[in-house]
């Protein structure tokens, strides 16, 4: 027996004689295919690579566009332009330079309680809302708070202050600290995330600004 290129048949040692034409055919169609397996498997493995190299080029290099800071609300502009929907005077108290707000805005809320709110962002860029309450009542005051009970109280400014301090608490978010006065018909209602000391400077500011008015804007 001899090859079609007359070569002598090729003497397989697992079969102990030559293979025949249809071994030869069934052997070199098996390396075929594992040969197109393994060339697959290389594919999708440098593919896998090249797709890695991508997304660690877009991480490390490509600049991610900052977010503008916002601008500051003029707070006592706006509390100028809110001030004629309401009796009671609305609050903007002086602070430094280094205080800046981020909101301001009069609303009436389901109870019909006018509102009047800043949101500040203190020195040590903390957060402290401010928020004053017209002619509301206790429970306005305790829905403001998510029904935290006081720990404690501080004169501050002049007027007393109840506090509630919840910073050993988890997930308080920023009612982590809170404070809260009335003075005639204004309930004011300060809470967030910042020092203590932080907040009595807000506090000693609000409070020298309803000292100066009866409670009612008259």
């Amino acid at each position: 027996m001899s090859t079609p290129e007359g070569r002598p048949p090729r003497v397989v040692a697992e079969l102990g004689r030559p293979e025949t034409p249809e071994e030869t055919a069934a052997r070199k169609a098996e390396s075929s295919r594992r040969h197109r397996s393994n060339q697959t498997l290389r594919n999708l493995v440098l593919a896998l690579l090249a797709s890695l190299a991508i997304v660690l080029f877009l991480v490390l290099v490509v600049v991610r566009p900052t977010q503008p800071d916002r601008t500051p609300v003029a707070y006592d502009t706006v509390a100028s332009e809110a001030q004629p929907q309401v009796k009671n005077t609305l609050v903007a108290p002086d602070l430094p330079d280094s205080w800046t707000a981020n909101a301001a805005g009069l609303n009436t809320g389901a109870d019909d309680v006018a509102a009047w709110s800043i949101g500040f962002i203190t020195p040590a860029n903390q957060f402290i809302s401010f928020t004053q309450g017209i002619d509301a009542n206790v429970t306005w005051v305790s829905n403001q708070l998510e029904k935290a009970r006081s720990t404690g109280s501080a004169a501050v400014g002049g007027l007393d202050w109840k506090v509630y301090d919840r910073r050993d608490k988890e997930d308080t978010g920023n009612f982590a600290y809170s404070m809260t006065t009335t003075v005639g018909t204004n309930s004011v209602v300060l809470h967030g995330t910042a020092a203590t000391k932080e907040f009595r400077v807000l506090a000693q500011a609000v409070a020298s600004q309803l000292r100066n008015t009866d409670g009612s804007g008259k």
